[in-house]
């Protein structure tokens, strides 16, 4: 049986780890550059549930309030992972701007999105609680992971939960009552 492919754009503002998660799943190795990403795709297969994935991970240039959603990522995508670091309160907030933007031009009421906050190897740094986090997630009907690229912690889950949430928005998947990874 061919692999399921499934095209997901990783989102949210600069510098929060989004290449760095990227890479850590990709190629098991933590890159602490700070080159700005311009945009860049990697692929990974992998198998969850007995289903091969072709799984394509779009690396977007992160964005920020005045970033005008692109209209690239509205289409042909089947699920967004929207990152933050737990360290910054702004990037908190960049982050329900870019999902606001996304619902408006997808045109649906339920996107499938895992929202990840990164980088809880700095906890002495942490502005925002994982009860923040878990109620936003929850608010969007949306997944939720912490994770720290650098210690590759729970990076794997975040991409099983966005799998997962495609497939049970394609109706494959039964419902589970309160999908939180932590």
């Amino acid at each position: 049986m061919p692999s399921k492919q499934r095209k997901i754009a990783m989102m949210g503002y600069r510098s929060v780890g989004k290449s760095s998660l990227i890479i850590q799943f990709v190629e098991g190795q933590f890159v602490d550059s700070y080159d700005p990403t311009i945009e860049n795709t990697f692929t990974k297969f992998i198998r969850l549930n007995s289903t091969e994935y072709e799984v394509k991970l779009v690396d977007t240039a992160g964005q920020d309030e005045y970033s005008i959603f692109p209209l690239q990522y509205s289409m042909d995508f089947h699920g967004y992972v929207l990152v933050y670091s737990i360290t910054s309160s702004k990037s908190f907030q960049i982050v329900q701007i870019i999902y606001d933007k996304l619902l408006d031009m997808v045109g649906k009421i339920h996107v499938p999105i895992v929202l990840v906050g990164n980088k809880t190897d700095l906890h002495l740094e942490r502005k925002i609680s994982t009860e923040e986090g878990k109620r936003l997630a929850e608010k969007w009907k949306a997944a939720f992971v912490e994770t720290s690229a650098k210690r590759n912690e729970s990076v794997t889950d975040m991409f099983h939960a966005i799998l997962s949430e495609i497939e049970r928005s394609d109706g494959h998947l039964q419902e589970k009552n309160g999908c939180v990874v932590s």
